[in-house]
């Protein structure tokens, strides 16, 4: 992806609704407009809108069922905007969610920032854990 690429997907993710629609459906699964509607507090109509937005960047899809049409994200998509957000990222990660050279070296000297870090590490592995799982019950 190119830059202007990426630029339009950050774009796309600078909405504050469209990033509480990712949360919802990350969190509470497959979702309909009403019920994202109600959670989020704004017109079903406006709902359609950030979804035709993200479903167009590959963000969300949806599969109809019947009368309900719930929408979910796409993992694929998700770990594609996290890897273009580690290439950028100046913290010293990388997409492996690793510290590397000078960062790990202050880390290694003061406590508090690695049992920070250790929390940040369980919580990834804990969201891993959880995808897993849910990969599997899928299937």
């Amino acid at each position: 992806m190119d830059d202007i690429g990426k630029a339009e997907l950050f774009k796309i993710l600078s909405v504050g609704s469209r990033i509480k629609i990712i949360d919802l459906l990350k969190n509470k699964g497959p979702l309909g407009v009403k019920e994202l509607s109600e959670a989020l507090g704004i017109t079903p109509s406006a709902v359609s809108q950030h979804l035709k937005i993200l479903r167009f960047a590959g963000m969300v899809r949806s599969e109809r069922k019947g009368y309900c049409l719930p929408y979910e994200i796409d993992e694929k998509a998700m770990n594609h905007c996290r890897e273009i957000l580690s290439e950028v990222c100046a913290c010293g990660c990388r997409s492996n969610g690793l510290i590397h050279g000078e960062e790990r070296e202050k880390m290694e000297t003061d406590l508090c920032l690695l049992k920070k870090y250790k929390m940040k590490l369980k919580k990834e592995l804990s969201e891993v854990n959880a995808s897993i799982r849910k990969l599997e019950l899928k299937e």
